[in-house]
């Protein structure tokens, strides 16, 4: 195929905007969510991720993700791809008009932000080199794999599992993840006995907007192209982001008569997390819905992960991405169909499949192999990492705060 120098600006534009996303929207995002002694650290390790996770995807985690693996493909790619050794300038991505450097690199921003979602489940209390070596297995051990299984041409790619920009691969690894961490790794210091406020709302707001605002990339971006399906999918994610934060605010207004600036950004990631997976199979009275139902669900599982279970997530990592990754995915079965009046979508990608039914199981079979893969694997390798180096620091440690413990610096000095 010939060079598309449109789709080409359009999918650069969206990698600029989806590593925008990490660097710098989830680390203010997730840095004014904890507390001040706190900061320094979910910054780094957001841009510790960032470039550990690079050199990764280099070396191996594109190839095993997006090439055929002979006999075994089903499963995981192989090393034909490993460094990129066959990258030149004029290669053409083998299946669009794009230059595959722009694409390897596109999917690159998706492996760094994924296991950086994770960090939330753990912050302010695990180590910085057991975060390190934790966070490098996990992309190579689940997130590779999964992302073989949707978009590399793997066994739920076959069945004709639905997944248009990571509601499987991104947010339900990423949120079982959590989870699994924060069980393991346990609850924070005075975990329900004391509050723990966020330090700085201001700088999560600011993250909160870039997260939107890169949205456009994560979702728009993964048309591949500068096209209707583009359109359609920041048309969905806008809708649904809307949706999501005004649902949230909408609640804890009625419940506690005031609505939080925190709750209405939650509300955000909820409706941009849940919309992923459909973005461009649904429409735009779907997309509402989808929000709507991201707001509402997350909110009461948010209360019920702290609350009732009192699992110590520490920034909601599973309730807003892990819950609202199975949403979204279940409901793209759902709202992709074109036979729903107003509220129909652009169809299924398997023509074999020719009924809602059919999509919601091969959905649900998508979902739920997922879930038992991420929690199996993220368990082991918590397992295996504690085995080198202790998870979590010392509860004096916890205490002083692992700016200073892990890095020795301060992020205000007044």
């Amino acid at each position: 195929m010939e060079l598309n120098a449109a789709n080409t600006a359009w999918i650069l534009t969206s990698t600029a905007l989806v590593l925008f996303m990490t660097l710098p929207g989830l680390a203010l995002f997730y840095g004014g969510l904890v507390r001040s002694k706190n900061v320094l650290s979910v910054l780094m390790q957001c841009f510790a991720i960032t470039a550990v996770v690079s050199m990764l995807w280099m070396a191996c985690g594109y190839s095993l993700a997006f090439t055929n693996g002979g006999s075994a493909n089903a499963l995981i790619g192989g090393f034909d791809a490993a460094f990129l050794a066959h990258l030149q300038e004029g290669t053409i991505w083998a299946t669009g008009n794009i230059p595959e450097s722009a694409f390897v690199l596109y999917q690159m921003t998706f492996a760094i932000i994924t296991p950086a979602l994770v960090i939330g489940a753990f912050a302010e209390r695990m180590r910085f080199s057991a975060m390190l070596l934790f966070s490098s297995l996990w992309l190579l051990a689940v997130y590779v794999p999964v992302c073989h299984w949707v978009w590399g041409g793997g066994w739920l790619a076959s069945m004709g599992a639905m997944d248009f920009a990571g509601g499987i691969v991104v947010h339900i690894t990423a949120g079982i993840a959590a989870l699994v961490c924060a069980l393991v790794v346990g609850p924070r210091k005075g975990f329900q006995q004391q509050a723990m406020m966020p330090h700085n709302l201001t700088m999560t707001v600011t993250g909160a907007g870039m997260l939107w605002v890169g949205w456009f990339g994560f979702n728009g971006g993964s048309a591949l192209g500068a096209n209707g399906d583009a359109g359609m999918a920041m048309l969905a994610t806008h809708l649904s982001a809307a949706a999501g934060a005004a649902t949230w605010s909408a609640i804890e207004w009625l419940r506690h008569g005031k609505p939080s600036v925190l709750g209405i950004v939650t509300g955000m990631v909820a409706g941009l997390g849940t919309i992923t997976p459909a973005s461009g199979f649904v429409g735009p009275l779907g997309a509402l819905l989808i929000g709507i139902t991201a707001g509402i669900v997350c909110f009461f599982m948010t209360m019920t992960v702290k609350h009732v279970w009192k699992i110590d997530d520490s920034l909601d990592v599973f309730p807003v991405h892990g819950i609202g990754g199975i949403i979204g995915t279940l409901l793209t079965g759902l709202f992709a169909s074109t036979g729903i009046g107003v509220f129909s979508g652009q169809g299924f990608l398997n023509a074999a499949i020719t009924s809602v039914d059919q999509q919601l199981l091969v959905q649900l079979v998508a979902a739920l192999a997922t879930i038992v893969f991420t929690t199996v694997a993220t368990w082991a390798l918590l397992k295996l990492v504690n085995l080198v180096t202790p998870l979590r620091v010392s509860a004096e440690e916890e205490t002083e705060g692992l700016d200073i413990i892990d890095h020795d610096e301060r992020g205000y000095v007044l």
